[in-house]
């Protein structure tokens, strides 16, 4: 087996990776805030997740992939009051449709996914644990971290604490006794969601959900933690701070692992811009596979850019490849997975690279070698790409049953001589992206 390295935003190098238990890897990611529908950019960090535990799945014995889901939150606060829709339902739709929407991309579903509301238990008893070791304090119903009582504060995000002060946007509160504490609990008042506690009704802060629910789950001691590099300050800083600090001698997460930000058509993501698209309307625009082949198309780590002509590039791609194995019907995956592709994996996830190996098999399989179209299969499963039957990838949808129609009324049309009807359905087709190719078998149809 080929040796795993990765990019360790802790040490800001890249390393081997060696698990704690050789056994046993143990993963865990930030999941959604469950408020909204997801949006392109939140589908780059599950897809590149999913890519990586797929990958841990295949070199090691045992994987447990942990993605929580934050559903206490004032965004979701603000959006109930905004809709008189109550928090519960919303939580429990936008949640939904979250998986729906990360399923149509090939993502597995982690093995736990915890939602907040249900370890408020693991949360009050974390803090009480910072309390007693002079890492929190109380103050007007309100617990905060004391940054200034750990030493190794900031060691993440590498940043100055003028840095991590304007980065953090802090609220300025009478009660902090420094301006870059951070809330691990806070008062709820009656309209607000809230949980009896030593410190009164309240509330967690963000940070304190993934600290207790990555230690329910994984340990105080674990392999990776992974995310988008925009939770990096403060988010995971304030993770690894209070989870270190509450478990003295504690590792927490080894590994951080995070990947770059999405823009699109060289633009940061924005409604004001006209630019911000959800997962639900891209997949209006293209298949699943095409959207997740263009998550992937760049280093995990890099910004990438979306745009509808790169999405139409990868379709083209995935179009390629599905013709190769068109030519090799009932052809089966290989057992394992191509060494060219296993080792661009292995090199810091260098998915550019693995799908240049696809490529290359797709040539070879081409030029008629079996062999290679049962590699490019099981090549293509790893990246969770090429789950289709090629006819269903070129013939399938809603309309295909009345596209079938069509074609064999052109078939009917030219049997009778009636060419002037024959060219109109042709056109008919053409104008819905339908290519219809005539050979010695009869007429086939696939989409452009």
């Amino acid at each position: 087996m080929p040796i795993l390295r990765l990019h360790n935003s802790l040490t800001r190098k890249s390393e081997e990776f060696a698990p704690l238990d050789p056994g046993h890897v143990r993963i865990y990611v930030c999941g959604p805030t469950v408020y909204d529908r997801a949006h392109i950019g939140n589908a780059r960090s599950v897809v590149v997740f999913d890519v990586l535990t797929r990958l841990l799945r295949v070199l090691y014995p045992r994987v447990t992939y942990v993605r929580n889901v934050t559903d206490v939150d004032d965004k979701i606060n603000a959006r109930a009051k905004d809709s008189g829709v109550a928090i519960i339902d919303i939580t429990t739709q936008t949640l939904a449709d979250f998986h729906a929407d990360m399923a149509a991309l090939g993502a597995l579903p982690p093995d736990i996914e915890p939602r907040a509301t249900t370890h408020i238990g693991e949360m009050i008893t974390l803090i009480e644990k910072l309390i007693a070791r002079g890492h929190a304090y109380e103050a007007q119903g309100h617990v905060l971290f004391s940054v200034g009582s750990d030493s190794h504060y900031g060691q993440l995000s590498g940043r100055s604490p003028d840095d991590m002060l304007a980065g953090a946007r802090v609220e300025v509160a009478p009660y902090k006794r420094d301006a870059g504490d951070f809330v691990l609990w806070k008062p709820s008042d009656a309209d607000l969601p809230g949980w009896e506690s030593p410190w009164g009704r309240g509330r967690p802060g963000w940070h304190i959900e993934c600290s207790a629910m990555s230690w329910k789950y994984l340990g105080e001691s674990f392999d990776i933690h992974g995310g988008g590099d925009d939770l990096l300050f403060p988010h995971h800083e304030n993770e690894f701070a209070q989870s270190r600090c509450a478990f003295p001698g504690s590792q927490f997460a080894r590994f951080w692992v995070h990947n770059g930000m999405l823009t699109v058509d060289g633009s940061k993501m924005s409604k004001s811009l006209g630019n911000f698209f959800t997962v639900q309307q891209v997949l209006e625009m293209a298949p699943g596979e095409a959207i997740r082949m263009l998550l992937l198309r760049g280093r995990y780590s890099e910004t990438l850019d979306f745009s509808k002509a790169a999405l139409g590039e990868c379709k083209r791609d995935l179009d390629r490849f599905y013709r190769a194995l068109e030519r090799h019907p009932g052809v089966e995956r290989a057992a394992e997975v191509p060494a060219a592709v296993l080792d661009a994996l292995c090199d810091d996830l260098n998915t550019p690279l693995a799908f240049a190996a696809l490529h290359a098999l797709a040539d070879a399989a081409f030029a008629g070698h079996a062999e290679a179209a049962s590699q490019l299969l099981a090549g293509g499963a790893q990246l969770g790409l090429l789950q289709q039957d090629p006819a269903a990838w070129f013939r399938g949808g809603d309309d295909a049953a009345e596209i079938d129609a069509l074609v064999q009324a052109r078939i009917d049309a030219r049997k009778a001589r009636d060419f002037a009807q024959a060219d109109a359905i042709r056109k008919e087709l053409d104008a819905r992206g339908i290519v219809l190719e005539d050979g010695a078998g009869g007429t086939i149809w696939r989409r452009a």
